[in-house]
């Protein structure tokens, strides 16, 4: 074999492992499973320390904040099944009970820990308009008049 081929195809191994390291680590970090609360607590042990983004619905009730602090306490539950969440930070405006969520961090034995700016209050997605509101028909909609 000859120099220059040696050459080559250890820098092609060097690349491709350097390649596989930086694609492994990036991954790792960013990667969080999506799942709602009756699907984890059906086997909450196989979910313990893992980065997971929570789907489910405040329950009515359970929103607990330490006085003079940040500090929240409240469950989460979906299709009969509750967690206890935990998290420290400024919650959104649509934060409230019955909201719909998802929340961002790790479960334990003790519950769920909300990581820094992981709690997402979904928008209701409903809105009615009031049956007497009057229709405003923009100019491009009209339909022409004949002359």
């Amino acid at each position: 074999m000859s120099a220059k081929l040696v050459k080559i195809g250890l820098t092609v191994v060097v690349l491709g492992a350097a390649l596989a390291v930086l694609l492994r680590s990036t991954l790792a970090e960013g990667t969080a499973y999506y799942i709602h609360v009756d699907e984890v607590m059906h086997q909450p042990e196989q979910w313990y320390g893992k980065r997971l983004q929570l789907h489910g619905f405040v329950t009515n009730g359970s929103i607990l904040r330490k006085r003079e602090s940040l500090d929240y306490k409240f469950t989460v539950e979906s299709k009969g099944q509750t967690v206890p969440v935990r998290y420290t930070g400024v919650v959104p405006d649509t934060f409230k009970d019955g909201a719909e969520v998802v929340l961002k961090g790790r479960l334990g034995a003790d519950g769920f820990a909300v990581e820094p700016d992981g709690v997402m209050a979904k928008c209701p997605s409903k809105y009615d308009a009031s049956p007497n509101a009057p229709v405003k028909v923009p100019e491009h909609a009209k339909p022409a008049t004949a002359s």
